[in-house]
């Protein structure tokens, strides 16, 4: 019996649907930028408010991500970004915090 077959595409950890996301892909950018921007700038103890901000925003803004995002490689990559953004936010914290030195 004569079956037709169709080509395996190649199975990728980042496949997508071949269809635009802007939303998406922006929530996706911000988060990876916040999150790298958190990160780094949490290795300096004067720069507190600025990892603790951006490691908030980075979080928030990827936890939205995630909730619509469509496709595995949105979710892999928010998943990056809220991480570096996480543990830029609580270095921020452990070292000043939000207002630490500003309000008081």
């Amino acid at each position: 019996m004569a079956q037709a077959t169709r080509p395996h595409p190649s199975v990728s950890l980042l496949a997508t649907d071949h269809k635009p996301h802007p939303l998406q892909d922006t929530l996706l950018a911000a988060t990876l930028v916040l999150g790298a921007l958190a990160f780094v700038s949490a290795m300096f103890h004067n720069l507190h408010l600025l990892s603790s901000w951006a490691g908030l925003i980075g979080i928030l803004t990827g936890a939205y991500g995630q909730f619509i995002s469509e496709t595995t490689r949105e979710r892999f990559a928010l998943i990056i970004g809220l991480g570096a953004s996480a543990v830029g936010f609580y270095l921020g914290m452990a070292n000043g915090g939000l207002f630490g030195g500003v309000l008081g």
